[in-house]
């Protein structure tokens, strides 16, 4: 992290307020720990309690705040949203996947709940805030909002529309001078899929179809992330932008 954070100005976001759903673990614990490094005022939310009680722990994540929220409480959404005394940047990060679960019409919803509907919640709570910044959304698509996974139906399907989403939320917040983009990662060493890269045979077939000819790190995010929340994307907005080491365009 300390090599990438080095090509920004330590103070970029000092005096902003960010706001990361799913920021507990993973991905959104570390982009959480980059902008509190960055000199923002940053929240991190989660519905895990565990999570929640790990990463207060963390002495890494040191300027972060922590907060439970069910991004599937619309609710419990504009409560913690409106009581928020200013906002700069919103990341959407919470994302689940059950796979061959989500056959079932339960899995396949609450999947859909979590990575699209909480994003249109969020954003449509947070777009006053962000209106009279002039702020901006950062969205989580995928490399799946591409391809194809017949094991996840439901997150396929969820990181598509983000896509969509994300280009009409850019539109309709756009004139307000609020900008609105997507992030697609692609294999990236994390607690979802770590089924795959502990497994020296999937994993070296998918290292070996990426360009790089290796999987993402967590870290492999932040820049793109960055950039788009800063002020040197002014006038970058509907973009889904791939993070996936050349993956989803191998044709073999």
């Amino acid at each position: 992290m300390d090599e990438i954070l080095a090509t920004f100005r330590p103070d970029l976001f000092a005096g902003k307020r960010v706001l990361i759903s799913g920021g507990t673990s993973g991905v959104g614990l570390c982009l959480a720990k980059a902008f509190a490094r960055l000199g923002a005022a940053t929240i991190a939310t989660g519905a895990s309690r565990e999570r929640l009680k790990v990463a207060r722990a963390d002495a890494e994540a040191k300027g972060v705040r922590f907060e439970r929220l069910d991004v599937r409480n619309r609710a419990a959404i504009d409560a913690f949203v409106g009581a928020l005394p200013s906002l700069d940047v919103l990341i959407n990060a919470a994302g689940i996947a059950k796979p061959e679960k989500e056959y079932d019409e339960d899995g396949f919803l609450d999947v859909m709940d979590v990575n699209l509907n909480s994003v249109m919640r969020l954003s449509m709570a947070a777009y006053p805030l962000l209106a009279r910044s002039k702020g901006s959304i950062l969205n989580f698509a995928s490399m799946l909002s591409y391809l194809v996974d017949d094991g996840v139906p439901a997150y396929c399907a969820s990181k598509t529309a983000v896509v969509g989403l994300t280009r009409v939320l850019a539109h309709r917040f756009g004139p307000h001078g609020v900008r609105v983009n997507a992030i697609a990662p692609g294999y990236h060493q994390t607690d979802m899929t770590k089924a795959l890269w502990s497994d020296p045979v999937p994993a070296g077939k998918i290292a070996a179809k990426a360009a790089l000819k290796r999987w993402g790190t967590v870290e492999d995010l932040l820049g793109a992330v960055v950039f788009l929340s800063s002020p040197a994307a002014l006038f970058v907005t509907a973009m889904t932008m791939p993070i996936d080491g050349g993956y989803v365009v191998s044709g073999f």
